[in-house]
């Protein structure tokens, strides 16, 4: 005896199945693809007018979040990357790794652009966790009252300042930038003779 077709309810239930794990299949690579492009940084900095362009940078004073006490003109004759972050800033937090990696390329010179972190609207504990062990690694300073932000007309995270060796600023950032645009644009300020 030969076992014959399948009756025809049981090969429907079979394509159901499989056009159901097709559609789970398609989902999921669609809510991967969604994740990916929601968490990678855009990375379109602006560089944005201000009207302290030109003007000496207020005064950054404070103790850090690694309890070290810090001045802005502590940094004087290098170039100084002011950053207003949040740990709540999605954008903060995805370029924190190039940010990072601009820290690191530039730590052992002498004379090599620094980076000084202001908390935006924050918590210190909350941005500790943030930058986990980075947090030592370039002076953070808190803004409880938000008198920073106040100074420099931060609006919302994340802001950059570029301040030259001098004092001035020189340049403003809007939005994520990466390590090598922060790069280029000391270069360009150096061959200007910022």
């Amino acid at each position: 005896m030969s076992a014959g077709p399948a009756p025809r309810g049981a090969s429907g239930s079979k394509r159901r199945r499989l056009r159901l794990w097709v559609a789970l299949g398609v989902g999921a690579v669609g809510l991967g693809l969604v994740a990916v492009l929601a968490t990678a940084p855009a990375f379109t900095q602006i560089e944005a007018d201000s009207p302290l362009l030109g003007q000496p940078a207020p005064a950054i004073t404070g103790t850090t979040l690694a309890d070290q006490r810090f001045s802005l003109s502590d940094f004087s004759g290098h170039f100084v990357v002011v950053d207003f972050l949040a740990s709540w800033c999605v954008a903060c937090r995805a370029e924190q790794p190039q940010l990072s990696a601009f820290v690191a390329e530039h730590a052992a010179a002498p004379k090599g652009p620094r980076l000084v972190g202001v908390i935006f609207s924050d918590s210190a504990g909350a941005v500790r966790i943030f930058l986990g062990r980075e947090v030592a690694a370039f002076p953070v300073i808190p803004d409880p009252q938000g008198a920073l932000a106040l100074d420099y007309g931060v609006r919302l995270p994340p802001e950059k300042y570029l301040i030259d060796p001098s004092g001035r600023i020189i340049e403003k950032f809007l939005g994520p930038v990466t390590r090598l645009d922060l790069d280029r644009v000391i270069a360009r300020a150096e061959l200007d003779g910022s």
